[in-house]
């Protein structure tokens, strides 16, 4: 049987390899820790369970639901918007759910991309910008991240002749793999030079809940004339160890979000309705909850930088997301030195070439195992002496 050409040109997806070396390695008998996949090892909340199970026994949830969503679950995402970001949205023009943000985002490119269009993606970047572009007929250009800039896109590095072909341009802070985080003035940059020519401006905020020592994270749509131009993709996954669920919501734009509203319409049948259900639930868990949730987060970023630095793996500590990104010492490639540490040691971590060209020569480390795999794992790093 001849597959279609855009199966056989899929890469394998990153997490798919490293759950395979896992699981070789548990076949052997042996203990792995594994700071791989950023999935969280705390539980959902309670009230949030609570409003499945409660949502699973009405009658109406029985039934298909509607593409865009409960208007209910819209409102309460345009209350987050008005309450965190200052952000006013028409919940039933440009708040829109998701069957987790992943989704969003790979069906993203189908609104905006043609065959032969060239969308714009940070390097290092979440693997899914590309293939959903990819799947759409398009191709990316690539702009590397560089650590002296922040991981900030810099706009200069895009040749004119590409921004005036491209169609998209992904951004996302606090980033993932890097953990870095962007001003506003950032997102207003964006905005101008997504304007300039008219490029859809989408954002990845998947993390902007999750954050450190003080840090709060912006929206881009609270930039001068987002609204105009762009669309934000959010998740519960991170923000309430929903992972799961499969809970998200795209926001912005009134035109961006019906495009996607008319994808998804003929593609699936929208998010569960008891699990928007749990999405209300999540949104409405107060301050104190997210505020310890991050607390146990930064603690373990902090204990991870520290080992991380003391073998002579230079460590900084992020102020987002769940990650630890650092450079790995000379005479590796990242995907030898992710081996080295699985054989010596037995400990998984993400090589940085997974994200792209630009993050070769860097790992990446969840924090998303419970503590007492943190400590182990790093008592099994300890025993590492690799730099200088």
């Amino acid at each position: 049987m001849k597959f279609a050409e855009r199966v056989e040109n899929l890469p394998p997806y990153l997490f798919v390899g490293i759950s395979r070396a896992i699981a070789a390695k548990k076949a052997e008998g042996i203990d792995v820790i594994s700071f791989g996949i950023g999935d969280p090892d705390m539980q959902t909340p309670a009230p949030v369970l609570d409003a499945l199970v409660a949502g699973s026994k009405k009658p109406a949830n029985h039934k298909y639901p509607e593409s865009e969503g409960l208007p209910e679950f819209r409102a309460r995402v345009a209350k987050f918007y008005n309450d965190r970001f200052g952000v006013k949205l028409d919940p039933a023009t440009e708040v829109i759910n998701l069957i987790g943000a992943k989704e969003g985002i790979a069906h993203a490119a189908l609104c905006f991309i043609d065959p032969g269009d060239i969308s714009i993606s940070p390097d290092p970047a979440y693997p899914v910008y590309e293939i959903g572009t990819m799947f759409a007929g398009g191709s990316t250009h690539f702009v590397t991240l560089k650590e002296e800039n922040g991981y900030l896109i810099d706009f200069a590095d895009i040749p004119t002749d590409v921004a005036k072909k491209a169609k998209t341009l992904w951004i996302n802070y606090p980033n993932n793999p890097t953990g870095a985080i962007a001003p506003l003035s950032f997102f207003n940059e964006a905005v101008k030079y997504c304007k300039e020519f008219d490029i859809a401006l989408l954002h990845d905020a998947a993390y902007t809940e999750v954050t450190y020592d003080g840090y709060v994270a912006p929206s881009v749509l609270q930039a001068e004339g987002a609204m105009d131009i762009a669309m934000e993709f959010h998740s519960l996954s991170k923000t309430a160890n929903m992972t799961g669920w499969r809970v998200g919501f795209a926001s912005g734009n009134p035109d961006m979000v019906n495009a996607l509203m008319r994808v998804k319409s003929n593609i699936d049948s929208g998010l569960t309705q008891a699990n928007q259900e749990m999405g209300i639930a999540a949104l409405d868990l107060p301050t104190e909850w997210l505020d310890n949730n991050n607390a146990v987060y930064q603690k373990r970023r902090d204990k991870v930088v520290s080992v991380l630095n003391e073998i002579g793996v230079p460590a900084v500590a992020p102020k987002g997301a769940l990650y630890i990104w650092t450079p790995i010492p000379e005479g590796y490639t990242s995907a030898e030195f992710a081996q080295k540490l699985l054989d010596e040691v037995d400990v998984v971590v993400t090589p940085g070439n997974g994200y792209g060209p630009g993050g070769e020569g860097y790992i990446r480390l969840s924090l998303t195992i419970p503590d007492d795999q943190i400590d182990e794992g790093l008592r099994r790093l300890a025993k590492l002496r690799v730099g200088g």
